[in-house]
């Protein structure tokens, strides 16, 4: 069985070697970027490690992982357009070194690759496989559209964007170890588990960003600090801070949400008092802590031995333990 460090060497590499050289460079130009901008690689690590399990031979799952990983690239190039993100991975996102057009059209193209990698498959897993991916690209758009539909809403309640964050961000973790667990061989209650397993984590791992995007360092974060407060994002952080907050607060939050025209850091050095008085650093940080249980509840339950799903914990647990 292979070490969280060993799987993950592995599929860097493997995405390393992938091949963009087919013309037109300016639509692939941008593809071997995002893709060269590294990350965790969660996604295809975790699907790999799923795999790992239950079989020793995790090449066999390479092409779904590849599918994974560019899909999700795809989906930040999105994104990040529509969010006028400037930066990604403490890089210039794709959209500001090309263009917006660009940003478009190399996403496209992300997205078919995705299914070219997804086609190598193994035939006998290859219909339920596609199944998953593609209920769960369509819950991912549903996700991205209810967040930019929060934007424009003064209602939002915390079960809905418990709701939202499941499927723009959960879901694809959760179908990423799910893959790697049928294509491992998994019976169907350990497949159910480990997708549980999944979106538990990916519940955790969305608060944590929500989390880290007020009281993060940028360094670390790969990101600016505050990009969700500039853009109204309706995140836990906000809409608890709404439901606790007092007149007078309430209507400088709103005087804020409301302006057209302000000074970014101003901003967010308000939102962030307000949320220091309100105590919602405390809040986020129960939840988050609520996720990640249940999610090791899940992982218990998986008929494998524990010295199997060790390091699978540990991964998980480092991560939930980011610098802030």
């Amino acid at each position: 069985m292979y070490t969280s460090t060993q799987l993950l060497e592995k599929i860097n590499q493997h995405i390393a070697d992938l091949n963009f050289s087919r013309p037109p460079k300016g639509l692939y130009d941008p593809v071997e970027y995002v893709l060269s901008l590294g990350g965790k690689r969660i996604r295809p690590l975790l699907m790999l490690m799923a795999y790992n399990l239950y079989r020793d031979d995790v090449e066999q799952a390479y092409p779904s992982a590849t599918a994974i990983e560019v899909y999700h690239n795809c989906t930040l190039l999105h994104d990040d357009l529509m969010d006028n993100a400037d930066v990604r991975r403490n890089k210039p996102t794709v959209h500001k070194v090309w263009d917006d057009n660009t940003a478009i059209l190399s996403g496209d193209a992300m997205l078919i690759l995705a299914y070219r990698y997804l086609a190598d498959t193994p035939v006998e897993y290859l219909k339920p496989v596609l199944d998953l991916f593609n209920e769960t690209a369509l819950e991912i758009c549903e996700g991205q559209q209810m967040d930019m539909e929060f934007e424009r809403r003064h209602n939002v309640t915390v079960d809905e964007y418990l709701e939202m964050i499941r499927l723009k961000t959960a879901v694809l973790l959760a179908a990423s170890l799910k893959i790697g667990a049928m294509l491992g061989g998994a019976t169907e209650k350990d497949a159910k588990l480990i997708y549980d397993f999944g979106i538990h984590i990916g519940l955790a791992f969305q608060l944590q960003d929500d989390y880290l995007d007020v009281y993060g360092d940028p360094a670390v974060f790969g990101k600016k600090i505050g990009g969700d407060i500039c853009c109204n994002k309706k995140t836990f952080m906000l809409i608890k801070a709404m439901e606790k907050a007092d007149m007078a607060q309430k209507e400088e939050l709103n005087e804020w949400i409301l302006a057209s025209d302000f000074d970014a850091d101003e901003k967010i050095a308000i939102f962030t008092d307000i949320y220091n008085q309100l105590g919602i650093k405390k809040l986020v940080e129960s939840e988050m802590e609520e996720s990640y249980i249940a999610a090791m509840e899940c992982l218990d339950e998986i008929a494998v031995d524990n010295d199997k799903k060790k390091d699978l914990k540990e991964l998980v647990t480092t991560l939930m333990k980011r610098e802030i």
